[in-house]
């Protein structure tokens, strides 16, 4: 059993109204397969996305924005060379950053890559349970970015990995859990229709990325978990297929905390 807090969504609005009058510039090294969403997220929500990526420019970058989320997806040599300028940059410069393990543990070139990345110190870490217990350095059984374990049975090994870290740990699923180590937040909702559509989990590191610039950690990525669920149980009764879906969750995203 998890001992959990349940996130309220009067909390997750009022850090939405908080991160829209901030516009944060939110700089995001994200795999091919998601940037044009995670862009689009980032707009509908009020934030401000940048999508700098090359080396010579994303430690300075880094250093100016608000947030910044580092993205393994599709990682190369190239881009493992700037995700970890930009983490040390984030880390001098003390910008809140998110680091996505997507499917480490699946293979070495990308498990290695994160580890060093986790050494950066990133305010929080988002990824599925399998990611997230392989990350922890125990096995996670996935399978790429699929996750083969509950996001509850991961919940001692991101509790562990926090205290190691210092991070935020936010693992996705059915439900997502978030934990500093101590303090475990569970946010319920959403829609299984979520993972039909390529970039949906990505963005939600983004998103955290963006209200990590307005909200302690542990906040930040509870209220962002939050408003996507309200998002994808709003958007999935509007839908009838993953297209159409795709686009009423960004009309939610930025419909939310706006109704008349």
């Amino acid at each position: 059993m998890v001992s959990q807090n349940m996130w309220a969504e009067s909390e997750a609005l009022a850090d939405l109204s908080r991160m829209r009058e901030l516009a944060p510039l939110t700089h995001c090294i994200t795999n091919i397969v998601a940037a044009n969403f995670t862009a689009n997220v980032l707009l509908a929500v009020g934030a401000s996305p940048a999508m700098v990526i090359a080396a010579e420019e994303v430690a300075e970058f880094a250093a100016i924005a608000s947030g910044l989320l580092v993205n393994v997806g599709t990682i190369t040599k190239k881009e493992a060379k700037a995700m970890l300028l930009a983490a040390a940059a984030a880390r001098r410069s003390a910008t809140p950053w998110v680091l996505d393990p997507v499917a480490v543990g699946a293979v070495r070139f990308r498990t290695d890559v994160a580890k060093k990345l986790l050494a950066h110190k990133p305010s929080i870490v988002r990824g599925n349970a399998s990611e997230i217990i392989a990350l922890s350095g125990s096995s996670g059984g996935g399978k790429g970015v699929d996750s083969a374990a509950d996001s509850a049975a991961a919940v001692p090994f991101a509790r562990e990995l926090a205290k190691r870290s210092g991070a935020v740990i936010a693992i996705s699923g059915v439900v997502d859990y978030i934990t500093d180590g101590s303090d475990v937040i569970s946010v319920a909702g959403g829609d299984a229709i979520m993972t039909r559509v390529t970039g949906v989990g990505c963005a939600l590191g983004a998103l955290m990325a963006a209200f990590a610039a307005c909200a302690e950690p542990l906040r930040a990525a509870a209220s962002a978990s939050a408003i996507f669920a309200l998002a994808g149980e709003r958007a999935a009764h509007a839908a009838t297929g993953p297209g159409r879906f795709s686009v009423a969750f960004l009309d939610e995203l930025a419909r939310i905390g706006r109704e008349a």
